[in-house]
This record gives structure tokens, C-alpha cells and sequence, in this order.
């Protein structure tokens, strides 16, 4: 087995990446305060080819360079916005006709692995906070919530381990 070169992985270049069909899916990021989080999670946005990301309250903007350091250039490819709070975010998405969910442990929740997304369907998939997750005031506005499931002791996994499963789990369904 011999690992492939850059030049040979034959990856799109940024204006072909602007380009080229998306993923019916926006990232909603609730008040994350790590800007390494915020970075890598703009690198895995890229990876899937989602449409675009929404910088929600304290979460922070590029250009930074400690974004940079985990994006990786993503800045450049994936498109995004600010919005002052998350329920901003969340009203303008419903306007557009996206379908709101939570990606957060809470009573009703449907477990990843069973949810099935709806091909005819635009997605916008909400990260939290590293510490409180979800705010309850935008949870109060959802249609419905997505729970990775865990077998271990901890609590939950790093927003950026949640962003990279539940992107890949919407692309494999919608795109594999």
C-alpha cells in the first residue's frame, strides 16, 4: 500500500469547491468558545461539502489565526455567516424552509444511528456550547433533537468529534 501525494488526491480547488452541489446542510454553532473547535469544525464542514455555517453569539470569526491553525485554508471554501444570537440564526433558517435540529442528549431524542433524513428536505444541524451544549432557549425551538449514542463514562464527545460523526452520518444517507 503506498500513501497517495497531495497532487495525486485530486481534490477541487476553491472556486471549483463554490461551485460544485452541496450538501443540503447548514452548521449552526451556538456559542462555541474554542476557536481550534471553530477551525476544525470549518475544516469538516469542507470535507462534506456543506452549504454553509453559521457563527452564532461568541463564537468567534475569521479571520483569526488561531482559526487558522485547524482550518486549514477552510475559511477560503466554506461559506458563513454571524449572526448576533443563535435564535437569529434559527429564525432566518426557518424562514428559508431548513428543518431544525439539535444535536444534544435530551428527553425525546432520536438516537443517530435510526434517524433518517429526508432526501427532499434542507437540514441545519446545531452544535453548543463545549460546557452547557444546546442553550434551552434555542432547544425550545428545534423540531427535533439527534443524540450520538455512547457506551462510555463520559458525558459527551468534544463538539468537534460531534460535528465530524453527524456530518458523515447525513452524508453517507443523503450522498452514499
Amino acid at each position: 500500500m503506498k500513501k497517495l501525494k497531495l497532487d495525486e488526491l485530486n481534490r477541487v480547488g476553491v472556486d471549483e469547491f463554490k461551485e460544485q452541489e452541496k450538501l443540503p446542510v447548514i452548521v449552526v454553532l451556538d456559542n462555541v468558545r474554542s476557536m481550534h473547535n471553530i477551525g476544525s469544525v470549518f475544516r469538516t464542514a469542507d470535507g462534506f461539502a456543506i452549504e454553509k455555517l453559521y457563527l452564532c453569539g461568541i463564537t468567534a470569526q475569521p479571520p483569526h489565526r488561531e482559526i487558522e491553525k485547524t482550518a486549514l485554508g477552510a475559511t477560503q471554501s466554506v461559506e458563513w455567516v454571524h449572526f448576533e444570537t443563535t435564535l437569529d440564526a434559527v429564525a432566518s433558517l426557518r424562514a428559508d424552509g431548513y428543518r431544525i435540529i439539535g444535536i444534544e442528549q435530551a428527553a425525546g431524542s432520536i438516537m443517530l444511528n435510526t434517524y433518517k433524513p429526508d432526501f427532499s428536505e434542507k437540514y441545519a444541524l446545531i452544535f453548543g456550547n463545549e460546557v452547557n451544549g444546546v442553550s434551552d432557549e434555542v432547544m425550545a425551538q428545534i423540531d427535533e433533537c439527534i443524540e450520538i449514542p455512547q457506551f462510555g463514562t463520559k458525558h459527551s464527545f468534544n463538539i468537534v468529534i460531534s460535528a465530524g460523526i453527524v456530518l458523515w452520518d447525513f452524508f453517507a444517507k443523503l450522498r452514499l
